[in-house]
């Protein structure tokens, strides 16, 4: 995904769904479930893969000797094997840039999705902590900071 590209556009691009796939079973074994919620824990919930999209990975991963599978109460749980991991260490790189396209994705993907009045506020707010570019005193920066911390808290508390 290029950051050029709208936040409108597809989440992903092209391999990156294989790539986060592999970087979550390298952390622990998981369901297929558990794999659509990890993704979607990195989009901020803002973007969720479907079960049509990763269980055909997996299947993959399978067929290629990726991962093993375990079958638990009727759910299989999927664990990276030696060859898993062999192709992991292959793919680090694309992988730490899958991640970073993901962050940088889901940021704009949850901007956009913000009311215009809010996108608004945060473009004023930034415009005022850059008035103070590098002259910050401690005492203005620890008022900032608190008024900063209260208007985090009251949208948390918005959000429940």
């Amino acid at each position: 995904m290029t950051a050029s590209r709208p936040a409108t556009s597809r989440p992903l691009s092209r391999g990156d769904l294989r790539l986060l796939v592999l970087s979550l079973l390298a952390a622990q074994p998981r369901h297929g479930y558990e794999l659509i919620k990890g993704i979607s824990e990195m989009f901020v919930q803002v973007y969720t893969p479907s079960a049509g999209s990763i269980y055909p990975v997996l299947a993959q991963f399978e067929a290629a000797g990726w991962v093993s599978v375990l079958e638990e109460a009727g759910r299989k749980r999927y664990q990276l094997t030696a060859l898993g991991q062999a192709e992991l260490a292959a793919q680090r790189e694309e992988v730490e840039a899958a991640l970073h396209r993901v962050r940088h994705s889901a940021r704009a993907i949850a901007k956009a999705n913000l009311p215009p009045v809010v996108r608004d506020a945060m473009r004023e707010l930034k415009q005022a902590l850059g008035v103070h570019h590098a002259r910050w005193q401690d005492d203005n920066a620890a008022v900032v900071a608190q008024a900063l911390s209260e208007a985090a808290a009251r949208i948390r508390a918005q959000g429940r």
